[in-house]
This record gives C-alpha cells, sequence and structure tokens, in this order.
C-alpha cells in the first residue's frame, strides 16, 4: 500500500480556561462500537494513604471519587467502609499524609496541596480568598471534622493527642482536640541552634526525635515534652538523619554519613567520592567507609555503630531511611542490581546484612507487623508485570508469597490481630480498590463496592509484548487489542508513555492516580477501535538497575526515545494496523517523548497529545550541546504532524515556559496545534472536571487527525 502524507492546516487555538460548557462542546459523540464513556470508565473511587491502627483491626484511607476527596474507615469483623467527611465538591483540595492513633479512634491528615517553592499553595479552583494547608482531624466513631492548625507536614502522636510539625526550621507542637487540652499561642516547642526537622514521636509520646542540621554536619536530638530538654545522641562531625525509635522507647537508630569538610555545599550530603571538590576525598573517607548505622541511648546520649557498609560498595547512595523492627533495622537498597529489604541486629555485631526480599524484582512498599518481627512488602518478584504480596521474619528466613494470580496487590497495611494485612487491590478489569488478604496467605476479599454504570465486564486483557530497539536493548510493553477486531482490518493505533521516568504500567489498573486514569483510557481507546500500545521504555522501574540506570537518559542523549520509534516501527508492521494512523500521547515525561515523536518522526506518528511536557533539556541552546540535541526544539523544522498541547500554569514538576517556549517555535514554523492551559492548576491536575476535558480533548483530537471510529483503513492518512 502507498503511503500518502498530507499536511494539515494549522489549528492554533488560543489558551482558554474550559469550564463545563466548554467541556460539552469538546466531548465528540462515540463511535457506534463504542460501549461505555470516559466518564463510565473513570467512575470508581480511587483509594490512597491505606493506613492501619496498631492495637486495633481499624484500617482508613482517603478515596477520590470524581473530583470529591474523603476519608473513609472500616474495622473488624466485617471492615464495611464508612465514610467519615463529607467534602461533596470538586475543588482541587487535596487530601493527603493520613496518619491514625494506635487505637484507632483517631485520625489527622493535611487539607490542602504542597506549596511551591515560593510558598504558595496550589489553588485551582481559582478561589478569591486563597487557599491553605493545614491539619485536620477526625474522630473514627463519627462526627464532623476540625481544623487542627496550619501545617504543611504533620507527624501525630501514638495515643492521638498530639501533632507535631516543623515550620522555617523550628518544630512546633499542637493538641489535635483544643477542647481538651488548652492551647497556647503557637510558639516553638523548643529553640536551638541550626535547622530543625523530621520530627518522630516516640512510642508513650512523651518524646520526640528530630534532625537538628547545621549545615555541614547535623544532630539527632531528642526532647522529652514532660521534662523540658534535650539529648543529642553522639553528637560528632557527621551528618546524621532518619531517627527512628526502638519498641521500648529507650534507643533511636539513625544513619550516619561523613560530615561536608572545609564549607563543601551541603546538596553534597549524599554525594560519592568523585562529586567532591578536589582533595576532599581523602579527608572524608578516610574511615573507610562513607555509610554506617548508629544506636543513641535516649537517657544518655551515648551512642554507638551497629553496622557500616565495605568500603568498596555503593550503598551510601541507596538508602535513605532505616526502620526499627522487632530486634533489628531494616532499609531498603540495591547492591545487586534490584532494589531489597535488608536487616541488621540492633544490638550490633553484623558483618553484612541479611537479605530479607530475594528474587529478581523490586521490594517496593512493605508493613511491619504491630511487634515488628514480620515485614509484609509488594513486589514483582516471578511475576514482573504485576506486584504481589509476600511476607518474611525481619530477622531474616524464608520469604513466603502470600498472593498470587492475576490481581495486583500493594500498599501492604498489616493489622494488630495478626490475622489480616489490607491492601490495595487491582487487576485486569477490577479498578483500584480496598481489599484484606489473610495473613498466612490467600484471595484478597474487596469491601467496595463498584458503580453500577462502570463497565466491569467489556475490559479487555492486555497482553505482554517485549521488543528491541535499533541499538538492541530491549523494552517491554503492553498491548489492547479492540474486542470487535476482524481478520483483514486494518485498525488506527495509539501509543501511551508514561511519565517519571522511573515508573512501570502494568497488566492491570495502576496503584498511581494518573496511571490509573491512563489504564482506564487505554482500555476505552481499545473498545472504540484503537490497536494500544503502552510502552515501559528504558529507565523506568521494575526491570532491575541495569535498565534503569540505562546509558545515555534524558538530556544526556533521551536513548529512551528508540524504544518509542521501535514500538511505533512495531505497530506500523502490524497486519492490523493502519501504518498512516498511529498516534502517542503521555503526560510529563510522556510528554517529552511525545514531542521527540512527532519532531523526529511525523512520517511515522500522524498526531499526538502532549500534556506538561519538556521541550528543551536544560538551559542550552548551543546546537552542538548534547542536552540541545536531545530535545525535541531541535527537531522542530522537521515537525509537521498535528499536536494538542494541554498544561497548567502552576505546574510544580515542569516549568510552564517549556509550552510557551515550543508554541511559539510551531506557531513559526506553521505546525498544526492546539492548546489547553489550565490556570492555576498544577501538574498532575487537581479538578476531576480537568481531567474529563482533558481526556474528552484527546479522544476528539485524535478522531478528527487519525479517525477514530476504528473503521476499515485502506487508503492512506486523510
Amino acid at each position: 500500500m502507498k503511503r500518502c502524507t498530507v499536511r494539515l492546516p494549522v489549528l492554533a487555538a488560543a489558551a482558554v480556561a474550559l469550564g463545563p460548557l466548554a467541556l460539552a462542546a469538546l466531548t465528540a459523540s462515540p463511535a457506534e462500537a463504542q460501549r461505555f464513556s470516559i466518564a463510565d470508565v473513570l467512575s470508581p473511587g480511587y483509594p490512597v494513604q491505606l493506613v492501619a491502627a496498631k492495637d486495633a483491626d481499624r484500617i482508613a484511607w482517603i478515596e477520590y471519587e470524581e473530583g470529591r476527596r474523603n476519608v473513609y474507615t472500616a474495622a473488624a469483623p466485617d471492615f464495611a467502609p464508612v465514610r467519615l467527611t463529607r467534602y461533596e465538591d470538586d475543588d482541587g483540595r487535596d487530601l493527603s499524609t493520613l496518619r491514625i492513633s494506635d487505637d484507632g479512634s483517631t485520625l489527622v491528615f493535611l487539607r490542602g496541596h504542597t506549596p511551591n517553592r515560593d510558598g504558595w499553595i496550589a489553588n485551582p479552583a481559582s478561589d478569591p480568598r486563597g487557599a491553605e494547608r493545614a491539619v485536620w482531624a477526625v474522630s473514627t466513631a463519627g462526627g464532623e471534622p476540625w481544623r487542627v492548625v496550619e501545617a504543611w507536614n504533620v507527624a501525630l502522636s501514638p495515643d492521638g493527642e498530639w501533632v507535631a510539625y516543623a515550620k522555617d526550621g523550628v518544630i512546633y507542637r499542637a493538641p489535635v482536640n483544643p477542647g481538651v487540652v488548652t492551647v497556647e499561642p503557637e510558639r516553638p516547642l523548643f529553640s536551638v541552634f541550626g535547622s530543625q526537622g523530621s520530627p518522630v514521636w516516640s512510642p508513650d509520646s512523651r518524646k520526640l526525635a528530630f534532625v537538628s542540621d547545621r549545615d555541614d554536619h547535623s544532630f539527632i536530638g531528642v526532647y522529652d515534652t514532660d521534662n523540658p530538654g534535650i539529648t543529642y545522641l553522639g553528637p560528632a562531625v557527621d551528618r546524621d538523619t532518619s531517627p527512628t525509635w526502638s519498641p521500648d522507647g529507650t534507643r533511636v537508630a539513625f544513619i550516619r554519613r561523613p560530615g561536608l569538610p572545609f564549607g563543601a555545599r551541603a546538596d553534597l550530603g549524599d554525594a560519592s567520592p568523585d562529586d567532591l571538590p578536589d582533595g576532599m576525598t581523602e579527608a572524608r573517607f578516610a574511615g573507610g567507609h562513607d555509610f554506617s548505622i548508629w544506636v543513641g541511648d535516649v537517657r544518655t546520649g551515648e551512642a554507638r555503630e551497629v553496622w557500616h557498609n565495605a568500603p568498596d560498595d555503593e550503598i551510601h547512595n541507596e538508602v535513605r531511611s532505616v526502620i526499627w523492627a522487632g530486634d533489628h533495622i531494616i532499609f531498603q537498597a540495591e547492591p545487586q542490581g534490584w532494589r531489597r529489604y535488608y536487616s541488621v541486629a540492633a544490638s550490633g555485631g553484623t558483618t553484612s546484612p541479611v537479605e530479607l526480599t530475594p528474587g529478581d524484582g523490586i521490594a517496593e512498599y512493605i508493613s511491619l507487623s504491630p511487634d515488628g518481627r514480620t515485614l509484609f512488602y509488594a513486589t514483582n518478584a516471578g511475576d514482573i508485570d504485576r506486584r504481589h504480596l509476600w511476607r518474611v521474619p525481619t530477622s531474616g528466613g524464608d520469604a513466603r508469597q502470600l498472593t498470587d494470580g492475576d490481581g495486583i496487590e500493594t500498599y501492604p497495611a498489616a493489622l494488630a490481630s495478626g490475622r489480616q494485612v489490607a491492601v490495595m487491590f487491582a487487576d485486569a478489569s477490577q479498578p483500584l480498590t480496598v481489599a484484606m488478604v489473610p495473613a498466612d496467605g490467600g484471595e484478597a476479599r474487596t469491601i467496595r463496592e463498584l458503580p453500577g454504570r462502570y463497565p466491569l465486564d467489556l475490559h479487555v486483557l492486555p497482553e505482554a509484548v517485549t521488543l528491541e530497539a535499533e541499538d538492541g536493548f530491549e523494552f517491554y510493553n503492553q498491548l489492547f487489542l479492540p474486542p470487535d477486531l476482524r481478520p483483514g482490518e486494518k485498525r488506527p493505533a495509539m501509543i501511551f508513555i508514561h511519565g517519571g521516568s522511573r515508573r512501570q504500567m502494568l497488566l492491570g489498573y495502576h496503584y498511581m492516580h494518573f496511571y490509573h486514569m491512563a489504564y482506564a483510557m487505554n482500555q476505552y481507546f481499545a473498545n472504540k477501535g484503537y490497536v494500544v500500545l503502552s510502552v515501559n521504555y528504558r529507565s523506568g522501574i521494575g526491570y532491575g538497575r541495569e535498565f534503569r540506570n540505562a546509558p545515555g537518559r534524558g538530556g544526556r542523549g533521551n536513548t529512551e526515545y528508540r524504544d518509542i520509534k521501535a514500538a511505533g516501527e512495531y505497530l506500523r508492521d502490524r497486519d492490523d494496523v493502519d501504518p498512516d494512523r498511529i498516534g502517542l500521547w503521555g503526560l510529563s515525561y510522556g510528554g517529552i517523548l511525545t514531542a521527540q515523536g512527532l519532531a523526529r518522526d511525523s512520517d511515522l506518528f500522524a498526531a499526538g497529545v502532549d500534556i506538561a511536557g519538556v521541550h528543551l533539556w536544560g538551559n542550552s541552546i548551543d546546537p552542538e550541546s548534547v542536552s540541545y540535541q536531545a530535545s525535541s526544539v531541535a527537531e522542530v523544522e522537521n515537525w509537521t504532524s498535528p499536536v494538542l498541547l494541554i498544561h497548567g500554569d502552576d505546574d510544580r514538576n515542569v516549568a510552564f515556559s517549556q509550552t510557551v517556549g515550543l508554541v511559539q517555535l510551531l506557531r513559526a514554523q506553521g505546525v498544526p496545534h492546539e492548546l489547553i492551559v489550565f490556570p492555576d492548576d498544577v501538574h498532575d491536575f487537581l479538578l476531576h472536571e480537568r481531567w474529563l476535558i482533558t481526556f474528552d480533548a484527546t479522544d476528539n483530537f485524535f478522531d478528527r487527525y487519525m479517525g477514530g471510529d476504528g473503521a476499515v483503513a485502506t487508503e492512506g492518512r486523510r
């Protein structure tokens, strides 16, 4: 078949803030074969922040329901979900950092999005009163939630009576229930030299461990609220971080790394020897190791080392925190190419850490049994395209798999009784939901019902596909075929490109919000008649360190694009794909690679939707620089395929200027483009209405430029 490429007219739409009327105008009538709408497939609630009480069989979570964010709880024996808050509007006021008291009676959470670098709290609804980020609380027995204090972070005391928070390098304390405890004017809990942060309550709720940053060194301090005073644990010339309490509250473990000699920059705290200024390497690493775990006595302040890394390993670059678990201290590291959890004895004497989570897979999210002696974790070991639940003693021993099959189980939360573990569960057609798994293994039992309009039985089963790029690099994909595809037909095709790039798309609904919606859209497009390919390109997670750290990534060459091009060529060569109707879309890093495809290979990719993408790596516009050559703007003269650009102008991840700059170049080159701008919204849009606008506009765009009605194509691009 002869291929025909026709230059389309320029469509440079003005940037507008779209509302419900515009949404209705953008919504294209679904094709006759389409069996459900975008709103239908996005109708289930999306749960996050699953927590469990330490002394009672009670769980809680936050649920995102078509823009309404609310807190839920469930308790033994039946674990029937109960909604505790009544936030009924799609107002973009985020809920996060859910914490539960040990007895399960009190929940606290942050309401309001994170601040940007200027301290501006996101206000996507453009409320003229502005927005705030504050601690709120609610009783699991019922009643209205109440505002506790304005704060950007929160640590709840185990007894549920106090919250601690850091602000401007100072730690504060506030009563959770001001009606029970006399409220004093906000003032620092204590005042000492340095910048104080990372407060952690003791098990008895009477002491706070914290990090005192002194620029070239840092201490672990302990503040006693009953007898006001501070004890520093083994103060030295090093950078001490990540305090974690022993179960009896008498000791604190922490990470120690060498300090920064002679005024070296504080941001080199986790640096390797090669990153240090000339002449400082020997001084900093003279001890033969650069990472160690220490334990300090809270009463005396004396501290001792319980383990340090060997001089020739690179574990110091991988460990960010330690957790006290029973009689051991655990941490995550990647010395053998896979992120696993390791354990050392809190009493010391360990020569080598005990590997807890074996297998070729990432040990991702964890929970400890109340006594700290069992680690529950989610991993893709043995099932690379999913996640399953495992358990292992924190002292070491055989790891046992608790779930298997076609489900995806993640975010475990061990219950107090030890009989069950709460998880987030999904599969190829079941969206993410809360479920219970027996602690000794078995099937996950979901506790939430799906909306009646959700198309549970209309999902297609994605297939795992492994491909090879032109340089021989192997990468991984999921293929979604239209359910009504007949032999001899040639359908339009679409590539979805995830962001991150530290992400992995799965053979089922994802455990992160945007990718959960993206999977639903892959299902929608497949049902509409597209052949859909979701690409796990090099630099993503889930396939080990070598895959994640493949050479030439990003501004050093953007070798990831080779995988996207190979995916496009794979679709082009399929018998069931019209080679002139292949599109691609993605958010963030997915936007980067969408723009790369359109700029470099408009003859391969007919159209694309670029959501909040980066178009110029770094700041150089020198045509000879590697970062410029790795950017899509370097190839804009070859860009002919139409693009839809979507971006929020309060994006804290990708500068809005990336879209501003690209649009000027597209205008100058006469490239067909359309534009949607969301004033005051962030990278991952906070208003559900805007996701409907985004996905409806994407659907409409591909309909117009690729004939996305699933009809048989016998001619070139129209």
